[in-house]
């Protein structure tokens, strides 16, 4: 099993809508992607609440290597994957066994 985990920084305002439009979206349509893409075990996406570095964060699990790449190109991905670097402006990502 493969943990994925992405924490975004967004900018203040993108695409004419502000940070926190821009993190509920990018909440909606991560989660819409289990049952499209194959092989997401489990899938939970965060805005943060509290302040810090970080704005939203995905927390993912898949069943192999194999399974989290399929998922990378996969075109849905692509698609929120393009939002998300049009109303972001950091980005930090770790992947691990468990």
């Amino acid at each position: 099993m493969v943990k994925h985990i992405v924490m975004w920084k967004l900018k203040e305002e993108a695409l004419e809508h502000t940070k926190a439009e821009n993190a509920k979206k990018i909440k909606e349509l991560l989660e819409a992607l289990p049952g499209v893409v194959p092989d997401i075990l489990e899938l939970q996406v965060g805005i943060n609440e509290n302040g810090g570095e970080f704005d939203a964060v995905l927390v993912t699990k898949f069943p192999s290597y194999d399974a989290l790449k399929a998922y990378d190109i996969h075109p849905e991905h692509q698609k929120v994957r393009g939002f998300i670097g049009q109303v972001s402006s950091g980005r930090a990502a770790v992947d691990f066994t468990i």
